[in-house]
């Protein structure tokens, strides 16, 4: 199924290492953030945004969510919050190259132009909850693991459009 080359566009999976879901308890979120920083480099990260330390990213997830991904939590986090392992749950894809933002353009309710290294948002593509990371090249796409062949089809048909779009001039 992937990668998937279309134009100047690629497609490819991505293993993103563990994955966990972070929640602070109420009136515990300095804590977690100080612990999340102790035990892995980055903090709670702000709204739309993304923290990164060496193999730990603190991705916004939603008000008051976090997911840790790159590395396993430390079991210290527990005493401030909910910590789920979401590994199994999510897939990731990469899409990287001139037009990358032209083809998400097609499929999703958002300007993508100010995402920016260390942006995410979460957003509908087509019909999947999905969450979009801004990267130095290109961005991250993560979707529910059950929809990864709907996520691959999706993408790689608008993929096709924009390259025969461009092959036209």
């Amino acid at each position: 199924m992937l990668p998937v080359q279309a134009g100047a566009a690629r497609l490819e999976a991505v293993d993103p290492g563990p994955l966990a879901l972070l929640a602070p308890w109420p009136r515990a979120e300095e804590a977690m953030n100080a612990a999340l920083r102790a035990a892995h480099g980055p903090g709670f990260p702000a709204p739309g945004r993304i923290e990164t330390s060496g193999a730990a990213r603190a991705i916004w997830f939603g008000r008051g969510q976090a997911l840790l991904a790159g590395v396993v939590p430390d079991p210290s986090l527990r005493a401030h919050g909910l910590v789920e392992d979401q590994s199994d749950g999510w897939v990731v894809a990469r899409l990287t190259g001139d037009g990358a933002l032209d083809v998400l353009a097609r499929l999703v309710p958002v300007d993508l132009r100010r995402l920016g290294p260390k942006g995410v948002v979460r957003t509908m593509l087509g019909h999947m909850n999905v969450a979009i990371l801004g990267t130095s090249g290109g961005v991250e796409i993560l979707a529910f693991r059950s929809m990864a062949g709907t996520l691959a089809h999706e993408i790689a048909d608008a993929m096709r459009a924009v390259a025969g779009r461009a092959a036209l001039g």
